[in-house]
């Protein structure tokens, strides 16, 4: 299942991060994959001083957001990187991997996370495709928009034929690790949110029992 947050950043964030993408120093995107040869980007170099601003411009906009954190329960976020691809550049096939070095730890990745900061018309090309079976659906958001999908799907970014595509990347660890048991608890808390007024209460009541106990159940901590 997929989550679509449209205006997950503000303009004064779309227009902050596009002006650090311009200060800051990028790398080539195989320092964190060195294995994948198909990878062909840039990403901003984790040691230059300014990287801590971006990250916290993309980190206080999922915080705050509602759709974010119902959907995802996040644990825990890696911290955002910013990434971008110029013409001929792209990133293969591929599934993201299991266990991420974040600090002296390391985060399992149950969810990804692709924050578009340009507008779609600034480049050709660079959809984020998805295979679902033998279907591969493309995504390429508005400028401040978000697309959430299970780091276990195999996904890639189809190459850019022009202009350049900027976004901002990071992976969750959820406090339910197993996707079917989490989208059920997605689900009971929609239907609570929607619902729940109109509910007699003691029938409210018997819901939020049952989705607390669910939490309970399958939550790691």
């Amino acid at each position: 299942m997929f989550l679509k947050i449209r205006n997950l950043l503000m303009a004064t964030e779309i227009e902050r991060l596009t002006q650090l993408s311009h200060e800051l120093r990028f790398v080539d995107g195989r320092a964190s994959n060195p294995a994948n040869l198909t990878k062909n980007n840039q990403q901003v170099d984790t040691a230059d001083p300014r990287y801590a601003e971006s990250v916290q411009v993309v980190s206080a906009a999922l915080s705050r957001s509602r759709e974010f954190m119902d959907f995802a329960l996040p644990k825990r976020v890696a911290p955002p990187l910013l990434s971008r691809y110029e013409p001929g550049m792209q990133y293969g096939a591929h599934a993201d991997a299991a266990l991420l070095p974040v600090g002296s730890a390391r985060l399992r990745s149950d969810l990804s996370c692709t924050v578009f900061i340009n507008d779609p018309s600034a480049y050709e090309g660079g959809e984020l495709a998805i295979s679902i079976g033998n279907q591969r659906i493309p995504f390429k958001g508005n400028s401040g928009e978000a697309i959430i999908y299970p780091s276990t799907t195999l996904h890639e970014v189809i190459p850019v034929r022009a202009g350049q595509r900027l976004v901002s990347i990071t992976f969750i660890e959820s406090y339910i690790p197993d996707q079917h048991q989490r989208m059920q608890v997605y689900e009971l808390n929609e239907i609570a949110a929607l619902e729940g007024k109109a509910m007699q209460w003691e029938s409210r009541v018997r819901l939020d029992v049952v989705r607390q106990n669910l939490m309970r159940m399958w939550s790691t901590t």
